[in-house]
């Protein structure tokens, strides 16, 4: 039995295993312990990959098994925070608000899956991303009640806590998640300053916004990520277009 072929479909199973983890602690309100276990799977989401090019054993088995463990670290635990976030922030005497509203943090799930699966059939999303990863997008959203939890802001706690911003949230999320926008890779392909300084730009503003702001930083590097892209895509567009009218020029 060829014992490779089966290393990055463990690996997948594990992260999948943080997923269900993170789902208890969610449960049980222990937000920190299941923001480690969601970025524990997704560290062990990204080497599944990894070991599979290395390797050279990718199959179409591990490619649904890693949407699936996707679906359940990025997907589920998310949705279910939000559902947690909405409940808090309920009137316990308004029924609807308090009942059926936190239901609503669930279309993070729906936004999730229907992005996983539009991945796998996409052969446009090998070198870059169009829509946010669902990876990040559960951080981001996982980062929200730690935000509330340790921030000093009472201006946050308000707006974190208030169901309007937090519906706007999530619809924002189910969007941004499946929206035509082409976001780059953290993939560093030809080791040269040229080629990587987005990434290298981007990740060293990232590590001093985590020193400086800790869970705060987190949702701020998100934003920070999908409006560096769209502005790295203007930027893109302007060079090809000047190119373009230089060699009609020519």
């Amino acid at each position: 039995m060829n014992i490779k072929k089966h290393i990055p479909n463990l690996i997948t199973l594990i992260n999948l295993f943080c997923g269900c983890i993170a789902i208890v602690f969610v449960s049980k309100q222990n937000y920190e312990m299941a923001f480690y276990m969601v970025c524990l799977g997704i560290f062990f989401d990204f080497f599944d990959g990894f070991f599979a090019r290395l390797f050279k054993v990718s199959s179409p088995l591990g490619l649904q098994l890693d949407s699936l463990a996707d679906m359940v670290t990025s997907g589920v635990v998310p949705g279910y925070v939000m559902y947690s976030l909405f409940v808090k922030s309920a009137n316990p005497i308004d029924v609807i608000a308090s009942v059926f509203i936190p239901f609503l943090g669930f279309i993070v799930t729906l936004g999730s899956c229907y992005r996983l699966a539009n991945f796998n059939i996409d052969t446009r999303q090998t070198d870059s991303f169009i829509g946010l990863p669902t990876p990040a997008n559960a951080l981001f959203i996982l980062s929200l009640p730690l935000v509330i939890e340790y921030s000093d802001s009472f201006m946050l706690f308000e707006i974190l806590t208030n169901h309007w911003v937090l519906g706007a949230i999530v619809l924002c999320s189910a969007y941004i998640l499946n929206a035509e926008i082409p976001l780059f890779a953290l993939k560093i392909k030809k080791f040269t300053f040229k080629d990587n300084m987005l990434q290298i730009v981007f990740l060293a503003i990232s590590i001093f916004l985590l020193l400086l702001l800790q869970f705060s930083a987190i949702p701020v590097i998100i934003i920070f990520y999908v409006l560096l892209s769209v502005t790295n895509n203007k930027f893109l567009k302007k060079v090809v277009y000047s190119n373009g009218q230089k060699n009609h020029l020519s």
